[in-house]
């Protein structure tokens, strides 16, 4: 007398895998659908499966229309950031005289961007332009400071030189570093001359996280009109 093999008990696995590979199961056997009810995620209720797969639709729906909202979102952030720039860019270009430039500069990032503070300092610049603000004496530490940055540093308040530049300094938690250079934000064969100090009191307006796109537009855009006082 021989003896059989056991016969595997059926999986959960081995049914879900039979109905997905027999789609043509539920055809034959459509009353399934209807009285096969389970659990719903939204109360005690049961539901049939038509129910729940409605459910998940509605779901699936209500997260792609926040994805939506939150694209359109941005864009129109993005919109209002752009034409900001526009304008700030039209008024720093329509500056006939040099010297004015850097007050140019900085009322446009404070009134156009919300920006409690702004200052900058640029160096290397013609004779003509030494007593400005603008171009007071810095430190050697901070112009290497300055060229080692290829993109805005944003963060919390360090107690960074540059800082001191404000006029409330010690109101201020965090900040974004602008350098100037000639030509991209990026480019490390072009020393900086100069540095924008971005200065608020709320922690979360500058922080490391954040993106530095039209802050490196920014940086560049700056960086082309100040080069007319070297």
């Amino acid at each position: 007398m021989t003896s059989s093999s056991p016969v595997s008990p059926i999986t959960e696995d081995d049914i879900a895998h039979f109905l997905a590979n027999t789609p043509g199961f539920f055809e034959r056997h459509a009353e399934l659908l209807a009285s096969v009810t389970i659990a719903s995620p939204h109360g005690q209720r049961a539901v049939s499966l038509h129910e729940r797969q409605a459910e998940m639709l509605r779901e699936k729906i209500k997260g792609l229309e926040h994805r939506v909202m939150e694209m359109v979102r941005h864009g129109t952030e993005n919109a209002a950031i752009t034409q900001k720039i526009h304008q700030w860019t039209r008024e720093v270009a329509a500056v006939r005289d040099a010297a004015r430039l850097p007050r140019a500069v900085e009322n446009g990032l404070r009134t156009l961007f919300d920006v409690p503070q702004v200052a900058l300092r640029v160096w290397n610049v013609a004779p003509e332009h030494a007593g400005l603000v603008a171009t007071q004496p810095v430190s050697e530490d901070l112009r290497l400071f300055a060229s080692s940055l290829t993109m805005p540093f944003c963060g919390p308040n360090l107690g960074f030189e540059a800082t001191a530049w404000l006029p409330q300094a010690g109101e201020v938690q965090s900040l974004a570093l602008l350098p100037l250079r000639e030509g991209a934000i990026d480019s490390t064969d072009q020393p900086a001359f100069g540095l924008i100090v971005l200065g608020s009191h709320d922690p979360h307006r500058f922080e490391a996280t954040m993106g530095t796109e039209f802050l490196s537009r920014m940086a560049e855009l700056a960086s082309s009109a100040l080069s007319r006082m070297r």
